[in-house]
């Protein structure tokens, strides 16, 4: 009996062991490809014109005379640096994606691997498609009409490492908030909520999707709501998708039909 408990205690050590490897080997794939990737961009196109690219939303529409500034000494090399890396670890997304998927797929049953992927897949799209919306869509809108609305003597000359950190936390928002047409049909799959009681509800959701604009973009009403409309509106998508997936039969089941 001690003989067969302790080659049990083995076999699972060496399971957990095995794990740890695995674990490690795809963290070194993943963030391997991070470096491969701010590698590449470093050598092309380069860490100052990709900042060029990331800053022409405001820069293209800055007064005449103007320009951004550095009010650090080594914020001119530092801060394309740090964006470069940040561009890096977003390009790098479907691979960290797929690192996570091998690694939880083995202990998934059939049918939920069936779902992760492709939400996985769509969540990555739909991030990405975020990030597209708020660079070309919102950063032209918004930035127009904070430098027109520029009192009288005042000269926009926008820090490039602030600019940078308000950048990234609006493409964050906008990527994040894009995931919503995921939860919703996530959640109408694993019977969690039905597509029909999550439409009863849709004045909740335009209520919460101010609120989240409120708290995920800088406090202007402009950033706010450019992200709760577009909230809006991909929660009605995911809602069309929703009703396809949402397991029906077990509304029949917890409400059978009594026949007179």
């Amino acid at each position: 009996m001690t003989t067969e408990h302790n080659k049990q205690e083995d076999m699972q050590e060496q399971s957990f062991v095995s794990h740890l490897v695995e674990l490690r080997n795809r963290l070194v794939i993943g963030l391997s490809s991070v470096f491969v990737i701010f590698i590449i961009l470093m050598i092309f196109p380069g860490a100052n014109a990709l900042y060029e690219w990331f800053s022409a939303p405001l820069t293209s529409i800055l007064p005449a005379g103007t320009s951004m500034i550095s009010t650090e000494p080594h914020g001119p090399f530092f801060v394309p640096f740090k964006l470069t890396g940040a561009i890096a670890v977003g390009l790098a997304v479907p691979v960290l994606l797929y690192q996570i998927w091998g690694f939880v797929a083995p202990g998934l049953y059939k049918n939920e691997k069936r779902i992760v992927f492709p939400l996985l897949l769509s969540s990555t799209l739909l991030f990405y498609l975020g990030v597209l919306f708020a660079y070309y869509i919102v950063f032209p809108i918004i930035f127009g009409f904070f430098t027109a609305t520029a009192p009288e003597g005042v000269a926009v000359m926008t820090d490039i490492n602030s600019y940078m950190s308000f950048a990234l936390k609006l493409f964050l928002a906008f990527g994040v908030a894009f995931e919503v047409p995921v939860a919703t049909v996530l959640l109408a799959k694993l019977g969690i909520v039905s597509p029909e009681s999550m439409a009863e509800k849709r004045a909740y959701i335009v209520v919460a999707a101010f609120i989240a604009g409120m708290l995920m973009t800088p406090p202007d009403i402009f950033s706010q709501t450019f992200l709760a409309l577009p909230v809006w509106g991909l929660f009605e998508i995911g809602l069309i998708f929703a009703k396809r997936v949402y397991p029906y039969d077990q509304d029949r089941d917890e409400n059978p039909v009594v026949e007179s």
